[in-house]
This record gives C-alpha cells, structure tokens and sequence, in this order.
C-alpha cells in the first residue's frame, strides 16, 4: 500500500547544467633539498603545501646557500620575489641517511657560544664534560640545563646557559656531532621511486599524492638544480604528461650553463640532452638579483604564476615579454651574459626561452615549449596555447569526475554537453579563447561503445597564440605633398 499524504510536498532535483570546476594553475611542485634538519619535524619524501613564505621557512628550514639547499631558492623567488602562493614541496634530504659523524673536536667559546657548521644536527651534538674539578662528573653535558643549541641561518650555536655545569670562564669545549650531507643527495633521490620494502613513495613518484592530500592540481615541475640532467629532465616530462592519470603540466628545465657558455651552443647541447617534448620548457642561462643568483626555470615558474593570476588564473596568456625580478643574466662562473634581439631569437627559434633587456627592462623572453622547431602544431610549441589545452583538459576532469557511473541518459548526456558549451562562452567572452565548443557526435559513439558505457565528448577550442610578431609597413604617399602644399 503506497504511504497515505494529505497536504503540499515539494522536492528538489540536481540542476541539469553543472557548474564548472576550474583547474589550479601555474602551481609548481618542487622536488630538491632543504635543511629540514634545523626545523622540529622536518619532513622527508613527503608532499608540503606552503602558501607564504614564512610557513614554508617552518616547514622546511631556510639557508641563503642555494646550491646545498635548492628549495630554498624557489622559496625566496615565489613568495618574496613574485608572490603566489600556493607551492608543493618535496625535501629529499634525509637527515638519518645523508649524514657522517664528525669527531670531538675542541672549539672556541666567544661570548658565551659555540659556533658549529649550519650543516650540524642540533640533536646529535655532544659537549663533553672535562671539569676535572667533580668528584661525579657526568660524561657530557646536559641540552637544556647546561646549554642549548639553535639556527641562525649560518650556524648552528651552542650557548652556555647561565646556572647551568659549564663554567662561564670555560675557553674551550670538545663537541662531536653529525652533520646532515647534501652532496650526498643523487638524482636518483630526485627522481625517485616505489620501495617494496617500505611501501613509500619518494621524490618526483609523490607528484601522485599531492591531489589526493591537498585537493589541488600541481602543473609545474621544478627541479632546480637538477633538471639540467638528462635523465631527470625526461622523467619529469613524463610526470607532467600524466599526473594522477588524468591530469597534465610542464616540466620547467635549465640547460647547464656550467657547459654552454655561449648562447650559440644551446641548441646543440639540447638536441644532445633529448629535451624536446611539448611538456618541457627549456630555459638558459641563469638570472641574478643583486647578490642572489636564480636557475631561470626558477624565476620562469614565478612569472607564469604571477601572469596566470592577473590573467583570472586562466594561462593563456604567454609569460613571455613579461618583467622578472633579475638585474643581470649570468653563467654559473658568474660570467655577465648580455643577449642582443637576434641571439634572443635564436634561442627561442630553438624552443628555448631566455630573458632580454631591450625595453622597459629584463622580461622572460620566449613563446616555445622545448618541442618547437621539430614540432610545429600550434597546440603543442606555443606555451600559453599547450598550457590553456591542459588547463581546459584539467578542468574538464574535475567537473565531470562525479557524473562517472551515473546512470548514462540522454538527459545526463544533454546536461554534459550545455554546462560545458555554457564554460566555454564564458572563456570566450572574457577573451580566454576566441572560440569553443562540444559536440556529441555520432560518428564517436557507435551502438557498442555506448553500450558498453562510453561516451565521447568532442570538445573544440582555439586559444589565443600570442602576437610574437607585430609589423608595420611604412610607405611615402605623394598625395599628401600636393594636399599640404598646393591650393
């Protein structure tokens, strides 16, 4: 017996047309070495978002010295240079693995202190007691009671705590401690992996994780320091063709400016290096602000981000031709590189990107993903145009992803096909695109392949390419003699 009702009801249902969910963008993921070993529970092999640099500082320690502790620099650059937020991070520096034991050895104690090597793990040290003076002497002195231990960003100091067993007239202490080894770090900690005896993942294998943990689609893939390598340049370009499975990204790469001195011999050590997928954007030489010096994939994340945000956080606006925060193109021996027009565009007519000083100051300089002169489809060398096809792509999936296993109606199908022709107006009015469409088309969805529950959504888009080229023709028209000077 159906249930008795006597009165007015009302119920809602899902409206027919979904709300888009627009992809993250100009989001890096960074994988190198930090100085987690001066932070209280410093994280290895493990995805960190940071949205400001001081959180970032906690998280994973801060050091000027860029070569030992890469991340640092990326650190400085996104959020103290261009400020955007948010950045993933992965440390794989580990403080129980990359270390050696340094020996007792006697030290000066100035002003009440002890100056020990930043590379120094605070918990390891040990201040030997020599007081020859008690009768029940301890070994070694007590952390907390007789001294304490902190980072200065230079140094790690012992301070000799008032009260405390240690004379204050003490010259000398013997210490001993370990010291954390960034050197030790290989590209193989870069790269990463699966370890079957752990079960953890570790280095660029994390790329994976971030979504699941934050919710958020990383798109950039830095390696500062490392990415020149031609291996690990590969297996980020392989990532960022395939995060999570759905998603995509690109992979920003330095050439090493250790071994091309000369804008001219960029070309050949690319082709020698294999990098030249639509994923990889290639960049040289370095960049420098001040006394600081920048890898350019570096300063080149920090533009993209910044020119995605004034851009609504769409990307099809090219970061190209856009202001850096840099004084000064360098080598790694510190050598002054000083690009004219013509070798700047040399370099990007070899799919590599470059900075020029020609007006208005330094600007990122460069349209073409690594791909380009070999590949000339213009979804594929152009990066705004390769990065707004996978930024539509990631969008696509995270709006769509909850109508999966729903019941496949013409009804759902119809909804799929106007919420989407809807987003792309939008984008089209807004000047995002110059056109887009979806269509369900038959040709696409046999009888069996609808049966066997597929369906294809064809989905036409033309972003904007940016105006790389800008002509003017000048010509001396006679009329305007006689006009001006004849009655």
């Amino acid at each position: 017996m159906a249930e008795y009702y006597h009165g007015v009801s009302t119920r809602q249902v899902d409206t027919s047309v979904s709300t888009p969910v627009e992809a993250d963008c100009g989001v890096p993921f960074v994988v190198g070495v930090a100085p987690v070993h001066t932070v209280e529970d410093g994280k290895t092999n493990e995805p960190i978002m940071c949205m400001s640099y001081a959180e970032a500082v906690s998280a994973l320690g801060y050091s000027d010295d860029w070569q030992k502790y890469p991340i640092c620099e990326m650190i400085y650059s996104q959020f103290q240079l261009y400020g955007v937020a948010p950045v993933v991070f992965v440390n794989v520096l580990d403080p129980t693995k990359h270390k050696e034991t340094v020996a007792e050895t006697k030290y000066p104690v100035a002003d009440g202190q002890v100056l020990l090597p930043f590379e120094a793990i605070k918990t390891s040290v040990k201040v030997k007691n020599e007081d020859e003076g008690t009768s029940e002497k301890k070994p070694y002195f007590v952390a907390g009671e007789d001294y304490d231990t902190l980072y200065d960003g230079k140094n790690l100091i012992v301070e000799i705590l008032e009260g405390g067993g240690i004379k204050a007239e003490t010259g000398e202490l013997t210490i001993g401690f370990d010291k954390v080894k960034p050197d030790g770090v290989e590209k193989g900690d870069i790269i990463g992996g699966f370890d079957p005896e752990t079960k953890k993942y570790s280095g660029f294998e994390l790329i994976d994780k971030v979504f699941p943990k934050y919710g958020i689609v990383v798109d950039l893939l830095l390696a500062p320091g490392w990415s020149h390598d031609s291996e690990v340049a590969a297996i980020m370009s392989a990532k960022a063709a395939s995060i999570n499975g759905v998603f995509e990204g690109k992979a920003l790469c330095d050439i090493d400016t250790g071994e091309v001195k000369h804008y001219a011999d960029a070309p050949a050590w690319k082709k020698g290096k294999n990098i030249n997928a639509k994923t990889q954007i290639l960049c040289w030489p370095l960049f420098k602000l001040g006394d600081r010096v920048f890898h350019a994939s570096v300063a080149a994340a920090g533009r993209m981000g910044l020119t995605d945000s004034d851009n609504g956080g769409c990307p099809a606006e090219s970061p190209s031709n856009k202001l850096l925060q840099m004084d000064s193109a360098v080598l790694a021996d510190g050598t002054v590189v000083l690009l004219d027009l013509d070798q700047a565009n040399y370099l990007n007519s070899n799919g590599i990107v470059t900075a020029l000083n020609f007006i208005g100051g330094y600007v990122l300089w460069g349209d073409e993903t690594a791909c380009f002169p070999a590949d000339t489809d213009v979804k594929n060398y152009f990066i705004s145009v390769s990065r707004t096809f996978g930024w539509v792509a990631n969008s696509l999936v995270l709006t769509y992803w909850s109508k999966v296993d729903r019941k496949m109606t013409r009804r759902l199908i119809d909804s799929i096909v106007d919420s989407v022709n809807i987003w792309l107006n939008g984008l089209v009015s807004e000047e995002q695109l110059l056109g887009g469409r979806v269509e369900f088309r038959e040709d696409e969805n046999t009888e069996t392949a609808l049966m066997a529950g597929k369906a294809v959504f064809h989905v036409f888009i033309t972003p904007p390419s940016p105006m790389k080229e800008c002509e003017f023709v000048l010509e001396y028209d006679v009329e305007y003699v006689s006009a001006a000077l004849t009655a």
